[in-house]
This record gives C-alpha cells, sequence and structure tokens, in this order.
C-alpha cells in the first residue's frame, strides 16, 4: 500500500502495563509476566548499581526528570497525546531521509510517503517443490512441512554468489496461535493433525528470492534446490562441551547427542564463514507436568526455567511423550540453546550449540576480537536476567576452503562463556587507557565478564562444567551477575564496535518487595523499557571489562522521564518496548518494538549513534493490528520486517478474526515477510 499518515490516537487509560493482549502472552511466552519471574536470587539489580556514576553526570540532559529512589517517590510524568510524524527540521544523517508515520492502529504495514512495500511471502504459501497452495480450510501436517512455517521473527539475507540477482532469505518461525490458525480449535481438545500441523509451522525457512531489478521487491524462487524447512520434528545434533551429557539424555535418546526439532526461534545472527544462528527462546511453554517432579534439585531447576507444573496450553505432551516432563524429565534440558545452521547445505544437520549456555536465548551476534577470535553477545529475554558473552578459544580461519569451513564450524564449541556484572563508579578514561574522554560524553558506569566456564572447565563453585551449561541462569546467579530488565537483542555496531542491548521492559520494576525507581529505570513499572550502549575495554571483544551508558529511556517525548540520547525531545517520534535491533549501511540503528504501551501499533525506527542527531529517533513504519515488528533487515535497496501475529487479541478465533492482513476481508490473518523501498517515481 501506499504510505503516509493517519489522525493521532489517545494513549492508553493510565496504569494500563501494556498493549499486548492475553493471547499473545499465552501464546509467546506462556503467561510468563503473570507469574512470578524465575529469578529470585539476591543479586544487585541493575538500576541500584548506577546511582552513583549517573547523580555524578548531571543526567539526564535532554529535559529527562529523575525519580527519587530512596524516597520511593517520582514526579509525575505529563500526561500527552501521541505525538503526530515528526518533521526532521534541516538536513537529516545518510539513511534518515523520510518523514515519520504516526502513531496508528490500522490494520496494515503504514509507511512514509514516497515508499512503496510488497509481501514477499505469508505463513502457508509454498516453499518446497510441491508444496500445495495454502487453504485455511484444509490445511494439514505434510502440507505445512513444504510451506511457509508461522510467526516469522529473526531474518537473515546472504549472498548467492554465482546467482546474480538471487539470495539467500533465512527466517525463524517462533510460534503458533492455534486460535486463529484453525478452523473449529478447541484448545481443551486439540487434534493430532492440528498438533503435528503446529509442529510443522514452527523452526525455520531457507528460502532462495530473487531481487527485482527495478524496485525493491523480492520474489520467492518455489522449489529451488536451495530451498528449506526445519520444524519440531527435524533431527539437530548436540555439539560443544554438554553435548552425551547425563543431563540431556533420554529414553528416546539415550546417548544425549540428538534432538527433533527447534522451538520458539527468536533472535540471531550470521557468522562470518556463513551460517546462521537462532536462538531458542521461551520453549518452557511446549512441556507439561512438572508437578511429577519429587526430586527437590531438579524442581529447582525446572522452577528456575519457568517449566509449568500442570498442563501445557497446546497440550502436546498428549501426543508425544517427549513433552510430558514426568516421563522425560530431560527433554526440557534439550532446549533453550543457540542452533547453527549451515542455508547453503540443505541436506546438513543443524547444531545446537552447548558452549554457549541455555536459557532463553534473544540474540547470537558474533564480532572478531582483536586477535582474530569470535565474540558472541546473547541476552537472556526475562525480568530480572543476565546478559551474556561467549570467546572461543580458537581463530577464525579467513577463505572458503573446505579446511577453513570445518575449522570455523569449530569455534562454537570451545570457548569461554561469560555473564555480565555492572558498575556506576568508572569513568572512561579508566576503561580504555588514554586518559581521554568519548567524543560525544562521558560513559555512565563500567562493568566486568563474569568467566562461568571454559571448556570443560567450570568456573563456578559447586557446579560442573556440565551444569553450567545446561544450567546456565543458576551458575550466572551464583556469580553474582546483575540482574537486567529482560535482556533482548544485543547488536555490535559494524565500525565501531560499540554494542547495543535492547531491554524491553520489565512489569516488576518498583512492585511491592521489588527495587524501586532510580536513575537508570526512572520509572515504576518501566513498561516502555531502555538501551544500553557498551564499549568493550580498548574496542577488544575479548575484553573482560567494559564501559557503559543509558543511550534511550523510551516512551512518549512529553514524559519527563524519557530520554534520547540527549536530543531534543520535541523532534522526536514516541517509541516503546525495544526489541530486535540492527545497523543499516551507514551506521545508524533500527530498532522494531514488541508490545508498545503508547496506544499505537508496534514499528520500527531508527536512531543515528553518533554526529548531531544521536538521539534523534524517528519512525519508519507501524505493523497491523496486534501484530509485532521483527527482522528487520536494512539494505541500500530495501528494508526487510517480518509483522509477526497480526490480529493476536484475545478472544480472536479463525472464525472471528481480528485481522484480516494481508489478504483483506473474509481472510484469516497471515504473518508476513514484507519489504519497502524508496518508490523512485513518485
Amino acid at each position: 500500500m501506499r504510505g503516509g499518515t493517519v489522525p493521532d490516537l489517545p494513549l492508553l487509560p493510565a496504569g494500563h502495563n501494556t498493549a499486548r493482549s492475553a493471547l499473545t502472552c499465552e501464546y509467546r511466552c506462556g503467561n510468563s509476566c503473570s507469574h512470578e519471574a524465575p529469578n529470585r536470587s539476591l543479586n544487585p539489580y541493575f538500576g541500584d548499581v548506577v546511582q552513583r556514576a549517573l547523580s555524578r553526570r548531571g543526567v539526564f540532559k535532554g529535559g529527562a526528570v529523575l525519580a527519587l529512589a530512596a524516597g520511593g517517590a517520582t514526579l509525575a510524568a505529563s500526561p500527552a497525546a501521541a505525538a503526530p510524524a515528526v518533521t526532521s527540521g534541516g538536513r537529516p544523517s545518510r539513511g534518515l531521509d523520510f518523514e515519520p508515520v504516526a502513531p496508528n492502529t490500522a490494520d496494515a504495514v503504514t509507511i512514509p510517503a514516497d515508499y512503496a512495500q510488497q509481501v514477499v511471502i505469508r505463513w502457508g504459501d509454498p516453499v518446497l517443490a510441491g508444496a500445495p497452495r495454502f487453504d485455511a480450510h484444509s490445511q494439514s501436517a505434510k502440507a505445512q512441512a513444504r510451506q511457509f512455517g508461522y510467526n516469522a521473527d529473526y531474518m537473515a539475507l546472504l549472498d548467492l554468489p554465482r546467482r546474480r540477482g538471487h539470495q539467500l532469505l533465512v527466517v525463524n518461525h517462533e510460534y503458533t496461535n492455534e486460535e486463529i490458525m484453525f478452523f473449529g480449535y478447541v484448545p481443551a481438545t486439540p487434534t493430532r493433525e492440528q498438533v503435528e500441523i503446529a509442529w510443522a509451522a514452527h523452526g525455520l525457512t531457507v528460502l532462495v528470492v530473487r531481487a527485482d531489478d527495478c524496485s525493491g521487491r523480492l520474489w520467492p524462487v518455489t522449489g529451488d534446490a536451495l530451498n528449506r524447512r526445519i520444524t519440531a520434528t527435524t533431527p539437530i545434533r548436540f555439539t560443544g562441551p554438554a553435548a552425551g551429557s547425563d543431563l540431556l539424555k533420554t529414553n528416546a535418546d539415550p546417548t544425549g547427542r540428538t534432538v527433533l526439532g527447534t522451538l520458539n526461534n527468536c533472535g540471531g545472527g550470521i557468522t562470518p564463514w556463513g551460517t546462521v544462528l537462532t536462538g531458542e527462546e521461551n520453549f518452557n511453554q511446549y512441556f507439561g507436568n512438572a508437578v511429577a517432579v519429587t526430586d527437590p534439585v531438579a524442581k529447582a531447576r525446572l522452577a528456575r526455567y519457568g517449566l509449568p507444573t500442570g498442563a501445557s496450553t497446546r497440550k502436546w505432551e498428549r501426543f508425544d511423550d517427549r513433552f510430558d516432563i514426568g516421563k522425560e524429565p530431560n527433554e526440557p534440558n534439550r532446549f533453550g540453546w543457540v542452533v547453527e545452521i549451515d542455508p547453503y547445505d540443505p541436506t546438513s544437520t543443524p547444531r545446537k550449540r552447548t558452549a554457549l549456555g541455555r536459557f532463553k536465548h534473544e540474540a547470537a551476534e558474533p564480532r572478531l576480537t582483536r586477535d582474530g577470535r569470535v565474540a558472541l553477545y546473547m541476552g537472556d529475554d526475562e525480568r530480572f536476567d543476565y546478559l551474556y558473552k561467549y570467546v572461543s578459544t580458537k581463530t577464525y580461519k579467513k577463505g572458503d576452503s573446505r579446511a577453513a569451513r570445518e575449522h570455523n564450524l569449530t569455534l562454537l564449541d570451545e570457548g569461554t562463556l561469560y555473564v555480565a556484572k555492572f558498575t556506576g563508579d568508572s569513568p572512561a578514561a579508566e576503561i580504555d587507557g588514554t586518559g581521554r574522554l568519548p567524543s560525544d560524553g562521558e560513559f555512565d558506569g563500567s562493568g566486568e565478564w563474569i568467566p562461568l566456564a571454559t571448556g570443560n572447565v567450570s568456573h563456578v563453585a559447586g557446579m560442573t562444567a556440565e551444569e553450567v551449561y545446561v544450567f546456565t541462569r543458576l551458575a550466572a546467579d551464583k556469580a553474582g551477575a546483575t540482574k537486567m530488565d529482560r535482556p533482548e537483542d544485543v547488536e555490535p555496531h559494524p565500525t565501531t564496535g560499540r554494542v547495543y542491548v535492547a531491554l524491553t521492559n520489565n512489569s516488576d520494576r518498583g512492585a511491592a518487595g521489588k527495587v524501586g525507581p532510580d536513575e537508570a529505570n526512572p520509572r515504576i513499572g518501566n513498561k516502555h523499557g531502555h538501551i544500553l550502549e557498551l564499549e568493550e575495554r580498548r574496542s577488544d571483544a575479548a575484553s573482560t571489562s567494559f564501559s557503559w551508558r543509558l543511550m534511550l529511556v523510551c516512551g512518549d517525548p512529553e514524559d519527563p522521564s524519557t530520554y534520547f540520547a540527549g536530543f531534543d525531545k520535541l523532534k522526536v517520534s514516541p517509541i516503546s518496548c525495544p526489541d530486535n535491533v540492527a545497523f543499516d549501511p551507514h551506521g545508524n540503528l533500527w530498532i522494531a518494538t514488541d508490545g508498545s504501551a503508547l496506544g499505537s501499533n508496534d514499528g520500527l525506527f531508527v536512531v543515528p549513534v553518533k554526529g548531531s542527531e544521536r538521539g534523534h529517533v524517528k519512525q519508519f513504519l507501524t505493523v497491523p493490528k496486534a501484530a509485532e515488528t521483527c527482522g528487520p533487515i536494512i539494505t541500500e535497496d530495501r528494508i526487510l520486517v517480518a509483522a509477526q501475529h497480526p490480529g493476536e487479541v484475545t478472544g480472536a478465533t479463525a472464525e472471528n478474526p481480528a485481522s484480516h492482513w494481508p489478504d483483506g476481508p473474509g481472510n484469516i490473518p497471515r504473518p508476513s515477510v514484507v519489504t519497502v523501498w524508496k518508490d523512485k517515481r513518485r
């Protein structure tokens, strides 16, 4: 559709914690926000450790007003209507030459004027040869296993050097919404066919796409030999130090080395050697009957990962014993990993890399260290959980030779797994060793990477290395890591190496018995989230210390507690709940949101991270009703986003959908990938 703006919309009522529906909470993460956060350790909360550093700087610039943490009081935010499209004023930074779209609730992808868009592929569209066309009234597991999966999330676009105009698109399929997928669905009594369709709709799609020479369109090449579907039943191999552990063995796999499928795939990354990494996030929701486990140590481990004591929402345990914890207590241990996939070889076996630890993985973004080793940054998407890093022992080998490739495919199996601890009393001059502060201001504090395990050696007292990898959250608890506000995507800047951490929100911030607001987390509930900027010591990803500062404190710009890196708040777009992040070729940070609490649909935003425009947030698009913005991929030619779970509203069904996107009235919603480009004809 053609871009534009829509009328302003009122904010949600005061006290509304999020725009996310109860259906989203149930199907996306097993309704985790309605339960006590599984991290019950007494480690310092992130806000506690930064008060001195921020008070030293006298932040916030740009009009933010700090909460009075010691007295438990806050300055009230001014009520504000959702902001209209903001005019840029002056010359925009490279890659930001567009007028922002206004907040809205349209059942459409709304884009700027002078841009065009196309749906690249929808849930159910054919991928493999012989796949039938999608028919909402006649679905089957056999068909779904050859069709595009549900709820696309992370995406990667890779070159095909020998095929001009073609690329490989790799897409995660995070989870399924059975109630709006199937006509006649009864949650208490799903059929085997419905369950098996859901299994086939999970996982990933590898798809060859053909670019249009005259626009940003992309066309799926159905049936291409490189196309592939990976599902909840695809054999996957464990590698690394925990492979073969007793903690991973089941009746079906007494070796502890092969698992069926990958579930709840969220953030990811692309390795320097051309493979794709995908993180398993809210895997706990697929299992049931933890109440059958009586051993206190095992019960504590299950609880720390949020495994339900009763039946699961989807009732998969009725159709496969591996989802019944009472029958297969180790099966949950086989999920929550980073999976590495070779998209160029459709016959290859994906690998779950145990050296990267097990938790609710968001992101697995690589960066080379100064001496050529590989570092990965990873977030654990849970209230009060942690930020992690992995550094390989061996160095990366350049080139496309078979020997180099085989070597590089071992880099994620041996290294050191770290967790972050933040402090707030060391200026940047002490971190980089130069005695000079960064040109765009002082960092707020410092931090250290605490080692948890290296190869088969544990650095955590009372835990073996295998236990550290399989129960990484408990190891981080013991190590004294800093609890965070839902660390989601983590991305290193392609040129500066600075690391940007999206902290989506924390509904428990300041709740009864929880730490109250302070300078780093200035609002009770922290319903809008924030973004941190980290710099490793000497800009080396192998460093064990770093400096950090706040980049954004999200929300309505008219709320005095928001902060936009010191930029004039009269000129920014309102933003809430940062999730996926990516960089464009000019080094600007693009932010996809999930669960905006500002009364508008979620969207895609861009912000420069350096120069005079640093902090100038601009909204590029919004996604349809109740959808989440995922992906994104930003190139010179196009912007790709995945519109996940459109119409995911409590009470919605296939018979009575809350969205008809993308096919229009009379159709059920279908999560889809969209490409947007500058329309040079306008």
